[in-house]
């Protein structure tokens, strides 16, 4: 679990030094914000997140957390890592599906994250860190006394040692007691997971091999080092302890379905295609491999980097091969789309969200590509299409953005004032957003429901990471 928390401002550095010690175990790249190093910090794909629910849904009907409609959500980062942060998301770098070769292994790092969230971790930590506040500032305090009490004797450095070690000591312990709490919860979550894997008749062995992996790349650095001072437990006792609990499950030997293996090994393409230069993905997936993962890859990267035509024909011998798989359809409009050719995009769109269920991340496609093509006749399907999307997926800004356009070129510019200003809400443009809905305002009549709505965006106070006035 990874948990990046910016203290309050009126708080001491003394008490911030301790928050910092006891949760930032790596950067973590701001949800929030605008954008990170190499693109936004949040990807989006329907294909993957769809298989990651699909991973994940087993394990929180067994953690009694099914009902909670916990999200996933993918970060642009190549490590491997996932964490929780606040109770209603589990955040999985794109690395960690990347070098889970096998579903199993990425299973059990969620199942892990499950239990954190079923052990309400996150409040009880919280709990802890509000405590050592309190203890720490009754510390602070206590020891700038005397500190003073010794200036003003002018009896040298008795009591102003004694005043450092009243500010240093319950430092140290309070850092001791937060950090023990929090391996503690590590223990506490790998057995929970374990639980809920045999719970659904899944192996914990992948897990294991995942801790283990990491475990033997730590050891190194953590050779001497103090194990009371680490947040998570000491690497190889950790991985023994979850041993002795994985092999005691039935289903330990248990392996992935073969077509669950190709969905993974599609989406670990998709993500290799889309993130990495094309020599990497050349590298991953040569000529030589013909099996339908490369292939994948392999007319995707062409798309981006290379001849639209050669990836159209690549594409479509995917879609020979498997005719009812939205996410080819996805891959052709999207590669129309981005080339220039927003009309042909819409065949293949139309036919990915009707395959997909009307998945609103293809509708907000689709709705890109009916408004790409400057036709009037595509503009009212445009925005029914862009205000179902919305209306299910109300994080994704793109389809406020394209909404807005609709609504511009049909002359309604109240609506589109709003769209924009909720696409710049989204994007973390706060000044923006609130200058678009201020206008929007004036355009509603007070009282209406877009009014309202507008009223809201102003209103509303930036979010960390956010632009603000």
């Amino acid at each position: 679990m990874l948990l990046r928390i910016v203290p309050r401002k009126n708080l001491s550095g003394l008490v911030s030094a301790v928050v910092a010690a006891a949760l930032a175990l790596a950067p973590v790249a701001p949800v929030s914000a605008q954008e990170g190093k190499g693109g936004p910090p949040i990807l989006r794909d329907t294909e993957t997140e769809v298989l990651l629910r699909e991973y994940t849904r087993p394990i929180l009907r067994a953690a009694g957390l099914e009902k909670q409609n916990i999200q996933m959500v993918i970060i642009n980062d190549a490590s491997f890592n996932a964490f929780v942060a606040d109770g209603r998301r589990i955040f999985v770098n794109y690395g960690a599906i990347m070098q889970s070769e096998t579903p199993n292994q990425l299973i059990g790092v969620l199942a892990h994250e499950t239990g954190h969230l079923a052990g309400g971790h996150l409040a009880k930590l919280r709990q802890q860190l509000a405590t050592a506040q309190t203890q720490m500032i009754i510390a602070t305090v206590l020891g700038a006394g005397a500190l003073a009490m010794g200036a003003r004797s002018g009896s040298g450095s008795g009591l102003a040692n004694a005043g450092a070690a009243a500010l240093a000591g319950p430092g140290e312990m309070i850092r001791r007691s937060l950090l023990s709490y929090q391996r503690q919860q590590e223990e506490n979550a790998d057995r929970a997971g374990v639980k809920f894997l045999t719970a659904t008749g899944q192996s914990p062995k992948g897990m294991y091999e995942t801790f283990k992996r990491f475990t033997s790349e730590s050891l190194f650095a953590a050779r001497g080092a103090d194990p009371y001072l680490q947040s998570h437990p000491m690497p190889a006792d950790r991985v023994e302890a979850l041993e002795g609990l994985a092999r005691q499950s039935p289903y330990w030997d248990k392996k992935d379905e073969p077509s669950l293996q190709l969905r993974h090994d599609m989406a670990r393409a998709k993500i290799s295609a889309f993130m990495e230069r094309p020599d990497t993905v050349a590298r991953r997936y040569p000529l030589s491999d013909t099996g339908l993962p490369a292939r994948y890859a392999r007319a995707i990267s062409t798309y981006l980097h290379g001849d639209l035509r050669s990836a159209l024909a690549q594409i479509d011998t995917l879609i020979q091969v498997q005719p009812n798989n939205p996410y080819f359809y996805e891959v052709r409009g999207q590669a129309l789309l981005e080339g220039g050719r927003p009309a042909e995009a819409i065949a293949p769109l139309r036919k990915a969200v009707q395959l997909s269920n009307h998945a609103p991340l293809i509708e907000m496609l689709l709705g890109q590509a009916l408004v790409g093509t400057d036709n009037n006749a595509y503009t009212d399907e445009a925005i029914a299409i862009l205000r179902a999307a919305v209306s299910r997926e109300g994080e994704a800004p793109l389809g406020y953005s394209q909404l807005a356009m609709a609504y511009g070129r049909k002359g309604d510019y109240a609506e589109a004032d709003l769209a924009s200003a909720q696409a710049a809400f989204l994007r973390g443009d706060n000044k923006t957003a609130r200058e678009l809905a201020s206008r929007a305002k004036t355009r509603f009549a007070v009282g209406s429901p877009g009014w309202v709505k507008a009223d809201d965006i102003v209103s509303a106070k930036p979010l960390p990471g956010q632009k603000g006035e």
